[in-house]
């Protein structure tokens, strides 16, 4: 019995753990809107679009770069360097902790992420504020990501596009969290003055003072399909007026028919349209379709320049 206590179960059990860790527990991912299990090699192919419903599933800056810069190559901006807790905020939890759990979990500093490239031979400068960190939520990081990197556009004369995705302005930051929206606007002014075109991606979700302010600012307004965008979200406004709302209230295509955005493109289809969108502002002819296949979706030799190194990708 000591030979079967001692021997036997504890070999067993060292043999099932082997196993189970060798084989990755994110092979799979499950479709929030309709439940589908999709491998995640298919899903990668897709750009993170349900095959089965056509859902527009959340990424990051390197999914939206590599799908978007000519070969997915890119040079990364620095980030900025702001202070780290203005004002020493504590709820639940430290904020100061609390970021540095979000930076562990990304691999970034802030919840925007600014690259140089080229989108089909035009430079462009893209900034994605992704909702992986803290909600997207607007900070004095973020903020001062956006200017510094709408300076580089202006003085480098690139088109300016801004894939943003937040829940609003930070609270553990306060008043200077909602000072960065002005700061945001005038910044696009300058844009304006120098002749650039500022396109907005809107995704899934876009609300608060970001869409309140930058976010719906942009020359050109494109939006995902089934994103929701608004200020405050339909629960708390039907509470207020004590009405039903309307069915797809709030979602890209509402917005589409009321006139609040230019128009709802398809994910697979967004980098045609935002090279048509920014070589028409810019004047430039776009180069003749090709007729080989076309860019695959995700790039396997994609290049990812770090900070601060020469741009090979122009």
């Amino acid at each position: 019995m000591n030979w079967i206590a001692n021997f036997v179960r504890p070999r067993i059990k060292s043999l099932m753990a082997s196993r189970s860790s060798e084989t990755p527990e994110n092979l799979w991912k499950k479709c929030s809107a309709c439940g589908e299990m999709i491998f995640h090699r298919d899903l990668a192919l897709a750009q993170f679009v349900c095959p089965q419903c056509g859902e527009h599933m959340r990424i990051g800056p390197a999914d939206r770069f590599n799908a978007i810069f000519d070969q997915g190559s890119y040079e990364e901006l620095p980030y900025p360097e702001v202070p780290f807790d203005p004002l020493k905020f504590r709820g639940e939890k430290r904020y100061s902790d609390e970021m540095k759990a979000a930076r562990g979990k990304t691999s970034r500093n802030e919840a925007l992420t600014a690259a140089r490239g080229t989108l089909e031979g035009l430079p462009v400068l893209i900034a994605v504020q992704p909702f992986d960190f803290f909600g997207g939520s607007l900070s004095m990081g973020v903020g001062e990501g956006i200017v510094q990197a709408m300076e580089v556009a202006v003085e480098e004369k690139r088109p300016f596009i801004l894939f943003v995705s937040s829940g609003g302005a930070r609270m553990q930051e306060g008043i200077m969290s909602l000072m960065q929206m002005p700061r945001v606007t005038i910044m696009v002014d300058r844009l304006h003055e120098a002749g650039l075109p500022y396109t907005v991606v809107l995704t899934d979700p876009t609300y608060g003072g970001v869409s309140a302010s930058y976010a719906m600012l942009g020359d050109v307004q494109i939006g995902e399909p089934g994103a929701r965008i608004g200020f405050a979200g339909p629960r708390v406004i039907a509470n207020t007026i004590r009405e039903r709302l309307p069915e797809g209230y709030q979602r890209a295509e509402y917005l589409l028919e009321h006139g609040m955005i230019d128009m709802v493109v398809h994910r697979h289809e967004l980098r045609t349209e935002l090279s048509k969108v920014v070589h028409l502002m810019m004047r430039r002819a776009r180069p003749r379709a090709r007729t080989t296949p076309v860019q695959t979706v995700v790039n396997a030799t994609a290049t990812r320049v770090p900070p601060g190194a020469s741009n090979a990708a122009e």
